[in-house]
C-alpha cells in the first residue's frame, strides 16, 4: 500500500500509526529523488529532514502553530505534508510552486525565507506578538548549524533567551551549510554530538534529594551553587544554556519515535527551547550522502548514475573568475580570497587548493567579511570577496562604513548578478547596481563576455580603491573584442545614426542582437558597451550621442536607480536636452521564479520584445 498516495493534508497525514510514518519517511525520499531528478532543486538538504519534518507536523498543529524554515530550500517536505504534492511537476517552473516558502501559496507557510539566519528573529517576533494579544500557541524555528554561524541568529538567541517568552528553536544539525562548516561553532557542535546525556541525571537526583527530609532542599541548592563550575565540563549545550535557553539533545534526527518524544517534552516546557537534532544531508540518496555540496541544487539528474543531465563544455563566469584569480595570485602573494561559506558556487575551490594559507572560509558572515577583508587591505594585503549578488546585500552598511568611507582597495567579485532563475525572488541579483552606484569612492564594472572579466580583473588589483566586479549566472559567451582596448574605456562595438543603443554586462550582446534586427528594418545603431557602470565614460558615451535623437539603455537591474539612471543623470549634467530616452531593465517589483529565459520574455527584456519597442519609440514623434 503507498501511504503516500492518500496524504493529501495534514487531515490525513494526523491519522498515520508509527509504523505508517516510518514507511512514508522512505515513500518521501523517494518521491522527492524522482521529483526532483526532472525539474531540479534542493535535494540533499530535504532529504535530511524527511523524518523531522514528519515529527514537528506530528506533535504540532499547524497552520495555528507555526513553523519557520531558516533559508526554506528544505521546506520540501513541508510542503508535500501540507497539500502541495500534486504541484510539484511545477517545483521552480515560471508560475509554478516555489522552491521556499511563500505565504501566497499556502497558509502553512508562516513565513518567507531565502536567505539565512533569519528563521530565529522572526520567530520570536512572532512569539511576542503572540504573547501581546494573549495567544496560546507554539512557534518553530528551524534553523541549521550552517546558518547558526550567522551573527544575525547569535543576536535573536540572546534576545530570545532574554525574553524568557515560549518559544522553540530546533538546530537541524548536519554539518554542512552548503560546503563544509567552519569556525568555532562547527567544532563546538562536533564536541557535543556525542556528549553524555545530562538532563535526565540532573533531574534524578534532585528529584531523589527534594525527598530527603530537612536536608534535601539544602542540599540542592548548595549544588546549585556549584554546578555552574562543574557543568562546564560536561554538560552539552551549555552555550544555549548560558543564553537562557533549555537545551534537549542531541537527538537521532532520522529517528521519528524520539523526535516525536523530544517535540512533545518541548513543547510542554515554559520559555525558551532549543531541541539539537543530529541528521545526515542527501540521506536515502547515495550520491546526494556521498557529495551533498552538488547536490544542494541541482539541475535535472539521472537517477541511477547522479549525473547532470545537461553538462555544458563551456566555461562559467565563476570558474572562469577562479582561473584568473590563481593567475593573478601566482604573480602577486599579496592577493586572498573570501567565501562566506560557499567556495565551490563562487568558484574558489581552485584557488582554496593552490594556496590555502591565503583562503578565507569565514562561514555564512558577510557582514564580517566585508569588514574582515578592509582590515586586511588596511594591512597591505589585497583582498577580494568572491560572494553572490544576493547575499553581498548583507554586508551593506560594512560596505559603507569599512570598505569605501576609507577607500580601501578591497575587490568584490559579484557573482549571480542579475536574473538567476529558478530560486525566484530572494536570489535574484538585480539590486546591486542601485545600491552600490551611489557609494562613494566605489568603482563598478560588469564584463560583456569572460575575456573581459579577466582584463577588469587584472584592472582591478591595479587600482588603489575599492572596486565591485559584477557577472551573471551561467556560461560565458564570447563576443568581439579588440584586444588592444583596455577596460577603462568604453567600447564601441557597432557604428549607427539612428539609435544609440548603451548596454552594461550580459545586455552588451542583448544589445547586439537588438542592433541587427533594427538593421534589417532599416535603423541603424551604434552599439556601445559601457564596461563601467560608475565612473561612467564620459567622453565616449556624449561624444556618440550627440548626433542621435534616440537613446537607449540595456542592463539585467532594477531600473530605479540603476546604470540607465547614471546615463540619464550624466545627460542632465552636462544639459543634453531634446533626446528620446528610455531605460531597459527590470520594474519596480520582486521579480517572480521561473527560467533566466522565460523571465527575460515576461518583462520584455528579450532582444525581440526590446526591438519592437524600440520601434514604436522611434514612431513617436513627441520628445
Amino acid at each position: 500500500m503507498n501511504i503516500l498516495s492518500k496524504i493529501n493534508g495534514l487531515d490525513d497525514f494526523k491519522k498515520l500509526n508509527l509504523l505508517e510514518l516510518k514507511k512514508l519517511s522512505s515513500e518521501i525520499r523517494k518521491f522527492l529523488i524522482e521529483k526532483v531528478s526532472v525539474t531540479g532543486g534542493h535535494l540533499a538538504s530535504n532529504l535530511g529532514v524527511v523524518e523531522l519534518t514528519i515529527a514537528l507536523h506530528k506533535v504540532f498543529n499547524s497552520p495555528e502553530d507555526k513553523i519557520i524554515w531558516d533559508v526554506g530550500h528544505q521546506a520540501y517536505v513541508h510542503k508535500i505534508l501540507t497539500g502541495r504534492k500534486e504541484q510539484f511537476d511545477t517545483l521552480r517552473q515560471f508560475k509554478g510552486l516555489s522552491g521556499f516558502p511563500k505565504i501566497k501559496e499556502s497558509i502553512h507557510d508562516s513565513f518567507e525565507t531565502g536567505h539565512s539566519s533569519t528563521s530565529i528573529s522572526a520567530g520570536l517576533g512572532m512569539a511576542l506578538a503572540r504573547d501581546l494579544k494573549g495567544e496560546k500557541y507554539s512557534i518553530i524555528s528551524v534553523i541549521g548549524d550552517g546558518a547558526l554561524t550567522g551573527g544575525m541568529a547569535f543576536e535573536a538567541l540572546n534576545h530570545a533567551g532574554h525574553s524568557k517568552t515560549d518559544f522553540i528553536v530546533v538546530l537541524n544539525d548536519n554539518e554542512m551549510s552548503i560546503s563544509e562548516n567552519v569556525g568555532g561553532l562547527s567544532k563546538y557542535l562536533n564536541r557535543i554530538r556525542t556528549a553524555p546525556t545530562y538532563f535526565k541525571v540532573k533531574d534524578d537526583v534532585e528529584s531523589l534529594l527534594r525527598k530527603i527530609p530537612a536536608i534535601g532542599e539544602s542540599v540542592v541548592r548548595t549544588a546549585q551553587k556549584t554546578k555552574d563550575t562543574i557543568k562546564y565540563f560536561f554538560v552539552p549545550g551549555i552555550i544555549f544554556e548560558e543564553l537562557g535557553f533549555t537545551y534537549l539533545g542531541p537527538v537521532n534526527g532520522h529517528n521519528i519515535e524520539d523526535l516525536i518524544e523530544v517535540f512533545k517534552r518541548a513543547k510542554n516546557i515554559k520559555g525558551p527551547i532549543l531541541v539539537h537534532v543530529k541528521t545526515r544531508k542527501g540521506k536515502g540518496y547515495s550520491f546526494a550522502e556521498k557529495h551533498p555540496d552538488k547536490f544542494h541544487g541541482i539541475g535535472p539528474f539521472n537517477i541511477q548514475t547522479g549525473k547532470k543531465l545537461k553538462v555544458n563544455s563551456s566555461k562559467t563566469y565563476s570558474e572562469i573568475f577562479g582561473e584568473i584569480l590563481v593567475k593573478l595570485a601566482e604573480k602577486d602573494s599579496r592577493i586572498v580570497a573570501i567565501t562566506a561559506a560557499m567556495p565551490s558556487g563562487t568558484g574558489l575551490s581552485l584557488f582554496a587548493s593552490k594556496f590555502p594559507e591565503r583562503f578565507y572560509d569565514v562561514g555564512i558572515a558577510e557582514q564580517h567579511a566585508v569588514t574582515f577583508a578592509a582590515g586586511l587591505a588596511a594591512n597591505g594585503i589585497r583582498p577580494v570577496f568572491a560572494v553572490y549578488s544576493t547575499f553581498l546585500q548583507r554586508g551593506y552598511d560594512q560596505i559603507i562604513h569599512d570598505v569605501c568611507l576609507q577607500n580601501l582597495p578591497v575587490v568584490f567579485a559579484i557573482d549571480r548578478a542579475g536574473i538567476v532563475g529558478q530560486d525566484g525572488e530572494t536570489h535574484h541579483g538585480v539590486f546591486d547596481l542601485s545600491y552600490l552606484r551611489h557609494i562613494p569612492n566605489l568603482k563598478i564594472l560588469a564584463p560583456k563576455d569572460g575575456k573581459e572579466l579577466e582584463k577588469m580583473l587584472e584592472y582591478a588589483f591595479k587600482q588603489e580603491s575599492p572596486i565591485a566586479i559584477r557577472y551573471p549566472r551561467g556560461v560565458s559567451e564570447d563576443l568581439c573584442i579588440d584586444e588592444k582596448n583596455n577596460v577603462d574605456r568604453a567600447e564601441i562595438l557597432r557604428k549607427g545614426k539612428d539609435v544609440c543603443i548603451i548596454a552594461i554586462g550580459k545586455m552588451v550582446k542583448t544589445g547586439l542582437e537588438v542592433s541587427k534586427l533594427l538593421e534589417k528594418e532599416g535603423i541603424m545603431t551604434t552599439v556601445i558597451n559601457s564596461r563601467f557602470v560608475k565612473p561612467l565614460d564620459k567622453d565616449t558615451i556624449l561624444n556618440e550621442i550627440k548626433n542621435i535623437d534616440t537613446v537607449i539603455t540595456l542592463e539585467d537591474n532594477v531600473k530605479s536607480g540603476g546604470f540607465g539612471c547614471g546615463v540619464l543623470e550624466l545627460l542632465n549634467e552636462n544639459g543634453i536636452k531634446g533626446k528620446k530616452f528610455k531605460i531597459f531593465g527590470f520594474p519596480d517589483k520582486f521579480v517572480e521564479h521561473g527560467s533566466v529565459d522565460v523571465l527575460f520574455k515576461e518583462y520584455k527584456l528579450d532582444f525581440k520584445s526590446i526591438a519592437l519597442s524600440i520601434l514604436e519609440l522611434l514612431k513617436k514623434k513627441e520628445i
